[in-house]
């Protein structure tokens, strides 16, 4: 009985009590960004989003004539 408890702890316990340990580290490491980094932060995220949507426009634009001739609308 007391091995199955031993298993249980090692298993199931100690992976938990780690993970609790760790994230309360990360989190008192973490540091809110100053306005700057932010500034730069959310120009990144821009330019990201506005690429991926052109590249998606122009998936779809190149797409639509193959599309119809493939169909033979």
């Amino acid at each position: 009985m007391s091995a199955e408890k031993e298993g249980f702890n090692e298993v199931l316990i100690e992976p938990l009590k780690q993970f609790a340990k760790d994230s309360v580290h990360l989190v008192k490491k973490c540091t809110k960004p100053d306005r700057k980094e932010f500034e730069k932060i959310a120009k990144a995220t821009g330019i990201g989003f506005l690429i991926m949507g052109f590249i998606g426009f122009f998936v779809k634009l190149v797409h639509i004539p193959i599309n119809n001739i493939l169909v033979g609308a």
